[in-house]
């Protein structure tokens, strides 16, 4: 019977212990068969799943009180203290001397609500009706230490109440409990017994002949195997190397940039008024500290925000403030990366983009996170077309796996004209992946740069959202290591 159910040694010994017991804990259990606790735990899910026992769990919630309860618990409640040191009218001035400014603030609301006192004209006022109350009676019958509500002996609602005012906690305590089933009842009944068996053949043992003496434990071949991952690159980091590539195998530059930025390479130099929403503080992290402002692009970035510079452009009308400029923010698009590697090198043949991630301050959803990954990119030549840029964005996609693409208009403060690319994914429709358009002569022309420059801003994250199938964006940045095994690294 033993060899048929294939039972090891741990096993038997944790069935006979169970034998004319009601349920057990693995810590008793432990305790009567003489193993480890985590040895207990083992067999009996092993045996679980061979139906002998029945491993159930039950929440058991108990209470203690917090470090503040614990000091009232002590010293008594607030509104306690306040109405013990009251001998008639008293004023609240003289009640922070006798207490303390933070005590009496507490007291005063809960002393009211209670019916214990009344304030006239700043002095408190006892009614004489201060009677010991439930919350009064759960804090000395929670100094014991962890209790059930049970041993609490008040209502629910002066739970709660204690609770909001964080007296005291709520914990949650998960107990297992181990009995037989019918099964296993069964076969104890024809008897069990706790034959030595070996459970891995040597060559000591084939050598001095033992084996044909021994019992050895059956091998059950219908057992599966634990899985077993491999390592692997995150599927996300694996999709942004993938564009990467692409870019890469199309002949573009990757280039890098500070997360700090200042205002006037995130917003002024991109032609973007310093009065534009996007610069307030919900859509911006502004930081205490400043950056100088290059000498030599200040002066015609200012004159075109003003009045248009020396093109037929008229800017915005408005004063143009280098205190603003220079304030430094957490960059909230890799755009202030690529226009600064124009500045830096305005001569055509130029073709850049940044994968690198900005900031912004979202409402955490699962569409939106405040930090996100952008990629951004730039080509500026001599005859640089719109045409050239869809184009260009087309076959990125189309090497994404897209088959679908179209545009549509947009607008950007610093691209005219401007799209929104679109792809369409089976059961969602057309999806917006981001914006690009040819960089405005307010933008280019401060700069020193002479020549067209194609730009784009493709969100990284909804893509991905997208090739792996998922409905939370928040996933592709969790720590969650079965997330990341079971997920399969998306292929183009």
């Amino acid at each position: 019977m033993n060899h048929q159910y294939n039972l090891t040694t741990n096993e038997k010994i944790v069935l006979i212990n169970l034998e004319n017991k009601d349920n057990l804990t693995p810590s008793e259990l432990a305790q009567i068969a003489g193993l480890k606790i985590e040895t207990v735990v083992q067999s009996s899910f092993m045996l679980q799943e061979k139906g002998f026992v029945e491993v159930s769990e039950q929440i058991i919630e108990t209470y203690s009180l917090t470090p503040e309860g614990k000091e009232y618990a002590i010293s008594g409640l607030p509104e306690r203290q306040m109405i013990s040191a009251l001998c008639g009218p008293t004023s609240l001035e003289e009640l922070k001397k006798k207490l303390s400014p933070h005590i009496v603030s507490i007291a005063t609301g809960w002393l009211l609500r209670k019916g214990w006192g009344s304030i006239e004209q700043g002095n408190v006022i006892p009614t004489g009706k201060a009677l010991v109350g439930d919350d009064e009676k759960a804090l000395a019958n929670l100094s014991s230490g962890m209790v059930t509500i049970e041993q609490i002996g008040v209502n629910n609602t002066t739970i709660q109440d204690l609770m909001k005012r964080k007296l005291i906690s709520r914990n949650e305590d998960k107990v297992r409990y181990i009995g037989l089933t019918p099964k296993g009842k069964e076969i104890l009944q024809h008897g069990i017994t706790l034959d030595e068996e070996i459970s891995q053949l040597t060559s000591e043992i084939l050598k001095s002949g033992e084996w044909k003496e021994k019992k050895f434990r059956p091998y059950n071949i219908h057992t599966p195997p634990r899985a077993i991952y491999c390592a692997k690159v995150h599927p996300y980091q694996c999709l942004i190397d993938q564009m990467r590539q692409i870019f890469l195998e199309m002949g573009f530059t990757e280039i890098k940039g500070d997360i700090v930025q200042s205002s006037f390479w995130n917003f002024d130099a991109l032609f973007q008024p310093q009065d534009h929403p996007a610069r307030e503080m919900q859509d911006t992290f502004h930081l205490e500290g400043t950056s100088e402002l290059p000498e030599e692009y200040k002066d015609r970035v200012c004159a075109m925000h003003e009045h248009g510079g020396d093109l037929t452009s008229k800017g915005w009308g408005s004063k143009w403030s280098e205190e603003i400029a220079c304030k430094n923010v957490l960059r909230t698009h890799t755009t202030a990366v690529t226009i600064k590697y124009l500045a830096d090198n305005p001569y055509p043949p130029i073709k850049a983009f940044c994968i690198d991630r900005a900031y912004r301050r979202e409402t955490i959803d699962p569409t939106h996170t405040p930090e996100f990954e952008q990629l951004e990119g730039v080509v500026m030549d001599k005859g640089m077309t719109f045409a050239n840029l869809l184009g260009l964005l087309a076959e990125f996609y189309h090497r994404m796996g897209f088959k679908d693409v179209r545009f549509r208009p947009g607008y950007f403060p610093y691209t005219e004209p401007s799209v929104e690319p679109e792809v369409f994914v089976e059961g969602l429709g057309w999806v917006e992946l981001g914006g690009a358009g040819v960089f405005r002569k307010e933008v280019t022309h401060p700069l020193g740069i002479k020549y067209p420059v194609l730009a784009w801003g493709l969100g990284v994250s909804r893509l991905a959202m997208l090739k792996l199938n998922l409905k939370d964006l928040r996933e592709l940045y969790q720590s969650d290591i079965d997330w990341i095994r079971k997920t399969p690294s998306p292929k183009l």
